[in-house]
Order: C-alpha cells, then sequence, then structure tokens
C-alpha cells in the first residue's frame, strides 16, 4: 500500500509518493512538482561493509530524454554517459547527504535519482535532491533528519526563492543552498548576468548588460534568507515524512576498534616521529612518511608481541596524526608547514610561456601548480549540447577544462577519463571567471588547467591561472579573479578559520570552503561541511578571512599581469562594421567574393548580415590590415538600396540577351556593370575575354561601354560575360 505526502512549500505543490516503486530498494520515492517526476532510491550493502575509514556512497542523477519528449542526440539514440550537468547534480547531491551519515557507517550505499517526466518551470537540482533525502529519510538507514535544496535568486532587490525559469532570466544572483532545519551542509554560488531591455528608438533595442558581483555582506543575508526557507521545508518535511518511516532504524554501526592501548602507545613511544612525519605531509599530499612509521612501529616488541596486523598500526598512527595536526592550530594557532592561521603560501606567476599557444599561465602556490592554456576560437566553433528542457542544440562558448594527471600526487596511474572531480572543479572555475567576461565578446574560447603539481586547492589556483590566461589572450574582463581555499577545525566550542588551506588540512580539517571572486565580491564559492552543519556567524568570519587572502593574491595576479606580453600566436583580429545592405556584396554569388578575399589575403572572415559587423582575423597583421582595407572598398563602392529599391532581374532580363553595360566600379575580380533597364550586374574577369586576363584595369576603365550578354538571371542577381566570348 503506497503512501501519499503532499506539502505547498513556496508557491508550488510537491507530493512524495511512497512504496509503490522500486519496493525492494533500502528507501525510495516518486517526487512530483508540476509536470516534473522524479524517482529517488537508496540501496545499502549492510552484509558487506569496507575496511577504511569512510562511507562508500554513490551518487547518480540521470535524466531520460524521454522525459522531455526528445530522441537522445548524437549517432546512439539511447542514453549513454552522464552529461556534465548529470554529473555535477550528482555531486550536489553527494555533498549535501554525505553529512548524515552517522561515522563508522562503512557499508557501500548506491543513490540512484532518475528524471522521469520534465517541467522547464521546475528546478530538477532542488527537486532531485528533495527525492533523495526523503528516500533517505524514510529508510531504514540510521538517518535522523532531511535535508532539502533551495535556490534563491534576487530580482530588482527582493530575494525570490526557487524562481521560474523565466525569473532567473532578470536575477542578478544564482545561489543554491542545502541543508537541514538547523544547519547549512552545502553551498554554491556563481554571480550572473541580468539583461535589461531598453528601447532606443521605435525599430531596435539595444542589450544592456550588468554582472553584479555579491558582496560578503549581500551573501550572508542571502544565505539567511536561504537557511529561513531550508528551516521551513525541512520541518513541513519530516512531520510529513513521520507516517511514513519504517520502524527499521535498527542498524548496528560498526565502529572502529582501533586499540586504545595501541594509540596511546603511539602517542607515548612515538609522538616526535608523528610531528615530524606531519611537517613532511605539510609538502605533499602522499602519506608515505605515515605508512613508513607504522613499518617502524609494526616491527617494535609491543606490536610482535601483540601480533597486531598492520592495518591496525596504520590507522593509530594515523588518528595520532590527525590528533596532532589539529591540536596545533587550535591550541597554538600554528599550522604543520609552520605558517599563521591566515598567511598564504609564496606564490610565484608566468605569462604565456607557451609560444606557440593563444595565451598561457604557470600560477605556483606552494606546492600547487596550474598551467592554464587559452584558445580563442569562432563563434561556432562552441560546444554543442543538449538540455533536457529545451526542444534546440545549444551552444557554449566558454569552456573551462580541468585535468588532473596522477603525477601531479607522485601518483604512478594511467590518465583515464574525465571524472566527477575533473567536471566539478572545472565547472567551479568557469563559475568563477564567466561573470567577469564581456558579454559582447563573441568568439569562444576555452581554457585548459593541467595540473602539474597538487597540495591543496588546485581548482582554485585554476581560477587565478585562468583569469591571467583571459588576459594574456586578450579577452576584455572586467577585473582579475582569485581564489582561495578556506578550511576550519573545530574542537569544543573553539574554532580556527584557516586560509589557503593544503591538502593534510583538507583532511583531517572539518570544512573546506573555496571562495572566488575580484576585488568587488564573489563570482563563485562552494562549501563542505563535514561536522554536520555550520553556523551562520561563523560562515560571515570565513568570507571575511577569505577577501584578505584574496585581496593579496589579486594584489601579485595585478602585478604579473603588467609584465604580460601577447602571445605571437594570438591571432591578429580587427573588427568594424559595414552597411548592413552591402554584406551580400562582400559575400558574392555563392560565397565567391568572400573566398576569393580570404585566399588572397590567408585570412577568416565572419559576417553577421543582421548588424553589418565585420571580424577579419589572421596570422599576419599587414594581410589583416589589407583585408579590412579591401572588405571597405567594396562596400563604399557598392550602391546602397532599400529592400523596397532591389530590381527584380527576372521580370526585366532574359536568358542570352544581349545589352550595352557601362563599367560602374571596378574591383580585383571583375567589374560591377551599370545596366540599360536598371540594376547593376557583375561582370567576372574570367568572362571579360577569351584570353586570360590577370588584371581587370587592364582590359576595362570605370565609364567604358561594354556589349553583354545575360549568363543566368535570378529574382536577385545577374550573371554577365562578354558578348564577344
Amino acid at each position: 500500500m503506497s503512501t501519499v505526502c503532499e506539502f505547498e512549500l513556496n508557491g508550488k505543490e510537491e507530493i512524495f509518493e511512497f512504496n509503490k516503486v522500486a519496493k525492494q530498494a533500502n528507501g525510495s520515492v516518486l517526487a512530483k512538482c508540476g509536470k516534473a517526476v522524479v524517482l529517488a532510491t537508496i540501496v545499502s550493502e549492510f552484509d558487506n561493509p569496507v575496511s577504511e575509514d569512510f562511507t562508500p556512497l554513490t551518487v547518480q542523477y540521470i535524466e531520460k530524454t524521454y522525459a522531455a519528449a526528445k530522441m537522445p542526440g548524437g549517432f546512439f539514440k539511447r542514453e549513454s554517459k552522464p552529461s556534465e550537468l548529470e554529473t555535477l547534480t550528482s555531486r550536489i547531491i553527494d555533498r549535501s547527504l554525505r553529512p548524515l551519515f552517522p561515522k563508522g557507517y562503512v557499508y557501500p550505499t548506491t543513490i540512484t535519482v532518475m528524471v522521469l517526466s520534465a517541467d522547464k518551470d521546475v528546478d530538477l537540482q532542488a527537486l532531485a535532491l528533495n527525492a533523495a533525502s526523503a528516500a533517505f529519510y524514510t529508510s531504514d538507514l540510521p538517518v535522523k533528519k532531511s535535508v532539502a535544496g533551495v535556490r534563491v535568486a534576487r530580482i530588482e532587490g527582493e530575494y525570490v526563492i526557487n524562481p521560474n525559469s523565466s525569473d532567473m532570466e532578470n536575477s542578478t544572483l544564482d545561489l543554491y543552498v542545502a541543508g537541514s532545519k538547523d544547519e547549512l551542509l552545502m553551498i554554491e554560488m556563481k554571480a550572473i548576468s541580468s539583461e535589461e531591455m531598453i528601447e532606443v528608438d521605435i525599430e531596435a533595442f539595444t542589450k544592456v548588460h550588468k554582472t553584479n558581483e555579491m558582496s560578503e555582506d549581500e551573501l550572508v543575508e542571502a544565505i539567511g534568507v536561504a537557511q529561513k526557507a531550508l528551516y521551513e521545508v525541512n520541518s513541513t518535511y519530516e512531520s510529513g515524512f513521520e507516517n511514513v518511516c519504517k520502524e527499521m532504524k535498527e542498524i548496528e554501526l560498526v565502529e572502529f576498534s582501533i586499540s586504545k592501548d595501541l594509540i596511546s602507545h603511539v602517542q607515548e613511544k612515538y609522538l616526535n616521529d608523528v610531528k615530524d612525519a606531519v611537517k613532511k605531509l605539510a609538502k605533499s599530499e602522499r602519506a608515505t612518511e605515515l605508512k613508513d612509521l607504522a613499518k617502524k612501529i609494526a616491527e617494535d616488541e609491543y606490536c610482535i608481541s601483540n601480533e597486531l596486523p598492520y592495518s591496525d598500526i596504520y590507522e593509530a598512527v594515523s588518528i595520532v596524526k590527525k590528533d596532532v595536526v589539529r591540536s596545533m592550530i587550535v591550541n597554538e594557532n600554528v599550522r604543520a608547514d609552520g605558517r599563521g592561521l591566515r598567511t598564504v603560501r609564496p606564490i610565484s606567476i608566468e605569462t604565456n610561456i607557451l609560444p606557440s599557444a593563444h595565451s598561457s599561465c604557470l600560477f605556483t602556490r606552494g606546492e600547487t601548480q596550474a598551467l592554464v592554456v587559452g584558445t580563442l576560437a569562432g563563434a561556432k566553433d562552441g560546444q554543442m549540447y543538449e538540455v533536457l528542457n529545451e526542444k534546440s542544440t545549444s551552444m557554449e562558448n566558454f569552456m573551462v577544462h580541468y585535468n588532473f594527471p596522477g603525477f601531479s600526487v607522485g601518483e604512478a596511474k594511467p590518465m583515464f577519463g574525465v571524472g566527477r572531480r575533473e567536471l566539478g572543479h572545472g565547472n567551479l572555475g568557469k563559475r568563477a571567471l564567466e561573470a567577469t567576461i564581456d558579454r559582447d565578446f563573441g568568439e569562444t574560447i576555452r581554457l585548459v588547467s593541467e595540473i602539474l603539481e597538487s597540495n591543496g586547492s588546485s581548482s582554485m589556483a585554476t581560477v587565478c591561472g585562468g583569469s591571467l590566461a583571459l588576459k594574456a589572450a586578450g579577452v576584455p574582463i572586467s577585473g582579475l579573479v582569485a581564489g582561495v581555499a578556506m578550511g576550519m577545525v573545530v574542537e569544543g566550542n573553539k574554532h580556527c578559520v584557516l586560509t589557503d588551506i593544503m591538502g593534510l588540512e583538507d583532511h583531517d580539517g572539518d570544512m573546506d570552503f573555496k571562495v572566488a571572486g575580484p576585488k568587488s565580491g564573489i563570482t563563485a564559492l562552494q562549501m563542505d561541511i563535514k561536522l554536520g552543519g555550520i553556523e551562520l556567524d561563523v560562515l560571515k568570519e570565513a568570507l571575511l578571512q577569505a577577501k584578505e587572502g584574496r585581496e593579496h593574491i589579486l594584489e601579485l595576479m595585478e602585478a604579473a599581469a603588467v609584465d604580460i606580453v601577447p602571445s605571437l600566436a594570438l591571432p591578429l583580429m580587427e573588427q568594424f562594421a559595414i552597411d548592413p545592405s552591402k554584406i551580400m556584396v562582400v559575400i558574392g554569388k555563392a560565397g565567391s567574393t568572400i573566398k576569393e578575399i580570404i585566399e588572397k589575403f590567408s585570412v577568416s572572415i565572419d559576417l553577421d548580415r543582421d548588424s553589418g559587423n565585420v571580424k577579419v582575423a589572421g596570422e599576419c597583421k599587414q594581410n589583416v590590415l589589407d583585408a579590412c582595407e579591401h572588405i571597405k572598398t567594396i562596400s563604399n563602392n557598392a550602391p546602397a538600396r532599400r529592400q523596397s529599391e532591389k530590381i527584380i532581374f527576372d521580370t526585366i532580363y532574359k536568358e542570352e540577351e544581349v545589352l550595352e553595360g557601362i563599367v560602374e566600379r571596378i574591383v580585383d575580380f571583375g567589374a560591377f556593370m551599370k545596366l540599360p533597364k536598371g540594376g547593376e550586374g557583375l561582370l567576372h574577369i574570367s568572362k571579360i575575354s577569351k584570353e586570360r586576363v590577370k588584371n581587370v584595369t587592364d582590359v576595362l576603365s570605370v565609364g567604358d561601354k561594354v556589349e553583354l550578354k545575360v549568363l543566368k538571371v535570378n529574382r536577385d542577381r545577374i550573371e554577365l560575360a562578354s558578348a564577344n566570348i
């Protein structure tokens, strides 16, 4: 017998139906909102615990194309590997629900969320998280609270909870927050552009773009609004789910039973060795020093006489190491590498070190190093992709691709395909940088971040290097963007916020908090909490401390930007506008004119028929300038006509008709002839004489009368040849 819970939240009705489908899972729910239907299931293998001290959780978010009455794109008409959006949504669910598992829960667990029906006015990321949380909360897994996702927009200065897609188009904020009634668990934010349409005249509109970066105070206010909404949502959910919850919450958790005597033995006899290992670990994310120490301890009399396995010894060393790291921070305000809590590691920056790349930046911060390479291409060279709720294919013209090879952390493993970490860090970098790029820049931009060394936040190194790579490529940006990773250690009532955390502090600390933005504010933010949640006052403290770190890094980046020498490989581009009515003259019949210009000057040309905008790019500056001058000459000499004045050639001229024309103007590829019954036509250089003509001016001059024959006539153009051939 199924059970249904209905909620009215933020003006939208959500329906959760339990025990109807997927009944062999530990928990399942059909969640409905509008036309959207999502199935969430959770399965845990209680008879197969892992030996490591972590929760082996896998989250899959899957969009079925039939949910939007669409066939899958591409050659194979079935769903294949997950898209970036699916992968990123899986990460959001994972990061939001993982803190709910109690310590010691070591059973392999899989959460699967499938979109069965789509609705463009429903936020599928929020609904997916809410459905997954409902399945989790009502399952027989040991969880005591629900989690919800809330998206916050800011429209005309007012905060809107879970806005419609049309509302988001006018929003100056995109903030996604997940949490329980009392605590925030996950935050993601990007500054988005609002477009205000203003009337210029009766016939035209101009888009005015404003990029609004959030200040720290505004962000705290927005998160406070979200937290209040989360409280109301979770309170409603939990009271509604009480009748659904099973009585099977009787799982006996497996706590790691490392002997307290063994831990005491390590603390008493090997504490200084652990401290020495911690100092070495501060230089690398690899844990070889701990392994070596564990092997040494395994050979002492205590461990041999008690027949202690190496795994227990290593676990005991790890526990002592964690206590050492945290104690130094909380009690001494000193970190493993000797830094203070607010100190950023030394930074070095080199730009355009790759001669054949359009731009490059080698950004090194401590033992983290990112080589970010920029490439520019035409507007049509972007990434094509499909969105579930849209019928048409979309184009992405700004890409940030992040690669994390094994050698960056000293691991001898081959490089496989892009995983969740790579997609997540690339997406974070994209959100941080995209808000600063001039919206009128019509080219495709691709940044590739190759992580060469990693000990600490490589995603924030990607942001810093990526911003300088954009600058080095000549991309118009509103300002440089710096990113910094923050951490936190909490012991009892004491807490310490850390600036620029390294791998050791990320692993043993209680928070991973990444903040990126220009001087004016924050463009991207990502927070993961390991201890269950964070208070708003502590969040504000972390934001203000992160601002200090960002400003320090920005000063170094601005100094490096002054020394940028443009790469010789950077494509040279000139941009200008001509009368839109003359674009077809530049293109020529079947593109013949523009093809000849491209071949003659070795350039690429991009024309906008509506605006008359012309972009000419090439490797040789003189060729680019000559091509621009040639196009301007053609357009200036071509008479402009309004649509109503166009000659309809096939009503007044016939094929094979012989007539007399006058040379009106001469170009490299022929002569434009004024015709006796109105209009003009092109006498191509190949049609002037039976003999090969190298230069038109050798044969014709402006004003010459020429006997012509009509070769072909269409409605809007006419082909001519000399009557003598």
